[in-house]
């Protein structure tokens, strides 16, 4: 493991839709001296952005190749789909794939949902990202069904969503070079993964385990400075002082 050079700031990726906020403020909170650089970065361009050195991690969409990454998901989005707000699916609060069928769905180049087969009929044209796609959809073209995250990123007063049930979700994960786990690498893990500062590495070593024998003992002390029994049996005294019955 490499040991982190604390001059340095952590460069942390992200792509869009995806919100570090949260992790962020966790990092500033427990290594103030550390700065951390946010690299906004297309989904596609995040894996070869790690591997060619220039983040440390990355907050990206699966699936991805992992070729010399390690990764850890996080959390699956739920999908939506995209329409306008006189649009028949607003009446509803969610759909079925089913009900997509008939409508012109719009596939843009920088899509990560897996379909195993698109519902649908494929627009004539493929726009090539998911903000060209949002216009597409705002002029009539067709519809869109994206990350419910996306779908926030990209809002317009004309347009809305609605959860599609049972349609591919979108893993959130966080990912770095095998070859490069930095101790800086580690605290992020532990922020994301909601490792306390005490249970985080590099923290104080945890207080020894003790015996059957050594918590029976400090129970007895315990009880004893309370005065419920003696701290240890006393002989009872002899001699003239002790009356007898």
């Amino acid at each position: 493991m490499t040991e982190p050079n604390e001059s340095a700031a952590f460069r942390l990726a992200y792509v869009p839709g995806v919100t570090p906020t949260k992790w962020v403020r966790i990092w500033s909170e427990r290594l103030p001296d550390v700065p951390l650089d946010l690299i906004n970065i297309a989904a596609a361009d995040a894996p070869d952005l790690l591997r060619d050195g220039g983040a440390d991690a990355a907050l990206l969409r699966l699936p991805i190749d992992p070729e010399g990454l390690s990764v850890i998901q996080l959390y699956e989005e739920t999908p939506v789909v995209v329409v306008p707000k006189d649009h028949l699916f607003t009446a509803v609060e969610t759909i079925a794939v089913a009900d997509l069928e008939g409508e012109v769905l719009l596939h843009p180049y920088d899509d990560m949902l897996e379909w195993p087969t698109r519902p649908g009929t494929a627009a004539l044209h493929r726009p090539d990202t998911t903000g060209d796609a949002i216009e597409l959809v705002a002029a009539g073209v067709g519809l869109l069904v994206v990350p419910q995250s996306l779908a926030r990123l990209h809002h317009r007063k004309d347009l809305t969503y609605r959860e599609v049930l049972r349609a591919p979700v979108s893993p959130v994960a966080l990912a770095w070079l095998s070859a490069e786990k930095t101790e800086l690498v580690e605290e992020f893990i532990g922020i994301v993964r909601g490792r306390t500062v005490n249970s985080s590495r590099g923290s104080a070593e945890p207080e020894p385990k003790r015996s059957a024998s050594q918590k029976a003992a400090a129970k007895r002390a315990a009880r004893a400075a309370q005065g419920k029994v003696p701290a240890a049996k006393q002989k009872r005294p002899s001699g003239p002082g002790r009356r007898r019955r």
